[in-house]
């Protein structure tokens, strides 16, 4: 009894993660306990590669606890970090469809916990459940959309409004891991800020500065804290 009841609130805690999930914001209760079923759970130390690019793609994971970033690599060892991922994330979510090559290396950064879903199972329940299939591919196409959006607004940015975009949108992701409305840590280095942004280093070093005369960030090492997010949107253009 004990035994089933431990199992039945794990699934349940799947379920309301799987919820979070925009690339499953479109199925319905019955679907997700589905998707729970074949979940593994996983764990990962700080710094922990989950894949590299290159390798093949068998599994996607969302993200319970922790966070993990996406990093590409260029062959003369430069590297650029493409985006991060925050519990309700989803990262590798084509190996539901198919088994091409990673494109991306995948690091874990600090504690993470993770469920994992193998391809091979997630093809077989879209088979065996077809409409679910049709939801998600709606879901990915909106998904790939808003991607191209935000590359097109980011391609006619500044240095200055793509930081400050970004500051933006890890504060928003704190705030929906519970941090206050003001005063909000981001545990992130000026080299990520800088590769989330799509800028150097030296720029958005620079413009961090401008940022910490005003007021609106207090820097640390490897840390800020923003204390007034509206004062960023102002940067945004």
């Amino acid at each position: 009894m004990w035994y089933s009841c431990l199992v039945s609130r794990t699934s349940d805690d799947t379920v309301q993660l799987l919820k979070r999930v925009p690339v499953f914001s479109t199925l319905g209760e019955e679907e997700l306990a589905r998707i729970a079923e074949v979940t593994v759970p996983r764990r990962f130390d700080p710094g922990e590669i989950v894949f590299r690019e290159g390798d093949e793609s068998d599994t996607c994971y969302v993200v319970r606890s922790g966070r993990t970033r996406a990093i590409r690599e260029h062959s003369d060892g430069r590297s650029i970090t493409l985006a991060t991922f925050r519990p309700g994330d989803i990262f590798g979510e084509l190996a539901m469809f198919d088994n091409e090559r990673r494109s991306a290396t995948i690091e874990t950064i600090g504690h993470t916990e993770a469920i994992a879903i193998l391809g091979g199972d997630m093809r077989r329940l879209l088979r065996q459940h077809p409409d679910m299939a049709v939801k998600l591919v709606g879901a990915l196409g909106r998904r790939l959309r808003e991607t191209n959006e935000r590359l097109a607004r980011q391609s006619f940015q500044t240095v200055q409004s793509r930081v400050a975009a970004v500051l933006g949108q890890l504060v928003a992701a704190a705030r929906t891991e519970g941090a206050a409305d003001v005063d909000v840590l981001i545990t992130s280095t000026q080299a990520d800020l800088a590769q989330l942004a799509g800028s150097s280093r030296e720029s958005a070093s620079r413009f961090l500065a401008v940022l910490e005369r005003a007021g609106i960030i207090t820097q640390g090492r490897g840390k800020l804290i923003v204390h007034d997010s509206a004062a960023l949107e102002r940067y945004v253009y």
